[in-house]
């Protein structure tokens, strides 16, 4: 084999294998500034200077415009409480309590930044939809079928997660978000 010949082929073999790991190491999880806190998980160094190129690659990716921790933090759940993963053919209870926070919001995707297609044409719940009882405690379905009260679809997709965005944290939130108190994610029941 000629050497030009066998020097193409490295470099196409490099290029290629060199693309297919930078692909596999940002459509993997967040690994630096990491804080888990229950199911959720966030990255503290979203939106700021500090951010390592990895993180913002990852930020580009999943299309979000990433603001610095005092603006606004953004907690990711794959799993429910108990750890499995979140399945769109099951019915969860996602409960919580006022959060330290001027505004929050729930959002439902399909892995990679992507909206689940429903009937509904809803894809998130905003902290003022759901009602509180005397103690200011909410709940919301999220689940596959309507249900009655404040309901976010699964669309039936296989895997799913959710974001919790916090617009304006303040106190642990912004602090320590790995002792805030978040909202659990309870699995009700699978069809």
């Amino acid at each position: 084999m000629k050497p030009w010949l066998r020097y193409s082929i490295c470099i196409l073999l490099g290029l290629g294998g060199g693309t297919a790991l930078a692909v596999s190491q940002v459509r993997s999880d967040y690994a630096d500034k990491q804080v888990k806190n229950g199911p959720w998980s966030a990255n503290t160094d979203q939106g700021t200077a500090k951010a390592s190129a990895m993180t913002r690659a990852k930020v580009a990716l999943n299309g979000l415009l990433a603001l610095p921790a005092k603006e606004a933090m953004y907690f990711i759940s794959r799993t429910d409480s108990d750890g499995a993963l979140l399945d769109g053919k099951c019915t969860y209870k996602v409960s919580g309590g006022e959060l330290d926070a001027r505004w929050w919001s729930i959002t439902l995707y399909k892995g990679e930044g992507w909206l689940v297609k429903n009937a509904a044409n809803r894809w998130s719940v905003g902290g003022n939809a759901p009602v509180r009882d005397e103690k200011g405690h909410w709940t919301f379905t999220v689940a596959p079928e309507k249900v009655d009260g404040v309901w976010l679809p699964t669309g039936r997709t296989p895997r799913f997660d959710l974001t919790l965005r916090t617009y304006h944290p303040r106190g642990s939130l912004l602090n320590d978000p790995a002792k805030a108190k978040l909202p659990t994610i309870t699995k009700e029941s699978c069809a």
